[in-house]
């Protein structure tokens, strides 16, 4: 029999061995059809995705809930080693059809978000809530991707601000009482369409204990902004296992803070700031990438910040700064992304209030 004396240094070590193998990030991989026949810029085929999720299995991954990993990291928890959730956009019936089979076989928990407005008309390329009901026997959980799936930051024909917000606040809290209706719960996460949110929205989410996500790339950590969360696209011309076994081993940048100016691109090239904390890093292997414009120009302010500026404007659309760095290690990068709203003319987005 072990002495009391032993026993402690045994459980002492156990201790030390878990803080070890602990994670303190998480990456989440998204996903909207599992289909040969849909638009292959959002989809992977059932091949694709039996080979993406044999990878997670076969190489020690351990698929976690994606609403209790949150609430585990803003606690301040660790998660397994090697954690990763798996999402879904969109409630199309492809998931169930050909992804939930995929997963239910592994017994992987998954988190789809739902805009509700073709599941209520039954429309037969989307979930039904009896499908819902069925797959969340399995691991399956529902969350928020509003009504109707619109840009959330423009404004309808004269409509006000104040008619704007309301709108949106609408298009949230009605699947909220849906899924409340015909699930009987809800997780309270909310993915944002076109992943765009601005102060207001986010403040909205905040206000609710909504946790939401945007789609800038990157792992979840203690420090992120719970209302606006990355996520890691893992179809169409993401869907290479090869893209993808890096970004599962990413990691969160080591910031102390960024400046990235707001929510909206002008007709000046976007710049961001960033401010690492101290410690041993390679900053010179980081390399930020401009969305169609290739390496972005970088300045160093000081030995812990740099100004990531793009080369030229960004269109009109959706515009991104990834930045990269390898780990002392070599084997994770941490990563970093920033996503910008370049509005057009006729577009009415809802300007300053970001």
């Amino acid at each position: 029999m072990l002495s009391k004396v032993h026993y402690s240094i045994l459980l002492g070590a156990l201790s030390a061995s878990a803080a070890v193998h602990a994670q303190d990030y998480l990456p989440v991989l998204q996903y909207h059809h599992v289909s040969a026949s849909s638009p292959k810029s959002t989809s992977v085929t059932p091949e694709q995705f039996t080979e993406q999720m044999d990878y997670l299995k076969n190489a020690g991954f351990q698929v976690v809930d994606l609403r209790s990993a949150l609430d585990d990291l803003k606690a301040n928890k660790s998660l397994p080693e090697k954690a990763v959730a798996i999402s879904f956009d969109d409630a199309y019936r492809s998931i169930y059809q050909a992804g939930f089979p995929i997963l239910k076989e592994r017994h992987f928990p998954f988190t789809v978000f739902i805009n509700t407005e073709p599941v209520e008309r039954k429309s037969r390329s989307f979930l039904t809530w009896d499908q819902m009901k069925e797959m969340e026997q399995s691991g399956g959980v529902f969350a928020n991707h509003t009504i109707s799936h619109p840009y959330m930051l423009r404004k309808e024909k004269n409509e006000s601000d104040k008619a704007w917000l309301s709108r949106m606040t609408k298009e949230v809290d009605t699947v909220e009482a849906l899924l409340e209706k015909n699930l009987g719960h809800s997780p309270k996460m909310l993915a944002y369409p076109y992943g765009e949110s601005n102060d207001q929205i986010r403040t909205m989410m905040k206000e609710r204990g909504i946790m939401a996500f945007g789609q800038q790339s990157g792992v979840v950590s203690a420090e992120s902004d719970f209302e606006n969360l990355p996520r890691f696209p893992a179809s169409g011309a993401y869907a290479k296992l090869s893209t993808l076994k890096t970004k599962l081993n990413a990691k969160p940048m080591p910031l102390v803070s960024e400046k990235k100016g707001g929510d909206y691109a002008t007709d000046k090239p976007v710049s961001i700031s960033l401010t690492f904390k101290e410690g041993k890093y390679r900053l010179k292997d980081l390399t930020c990438y401009v969305s169609g414009q290739g390496k972005a120009k970088l300045d160093w302010v000081s030995d812990t910040e740099v100004r990531a500026t793009a080369e030229k404007p960004f269109g009109v659309g959706r515009g991104r700064i990834n930045c990269t760095m390898p780990d002392q290690s070599a084997k994770h990068y941490y990563w970093y992304s920033n996503v910008w709203i370049r509005p057009g003319d006729d577009q009415n987005y809802v300007i300053g209030k970001s």
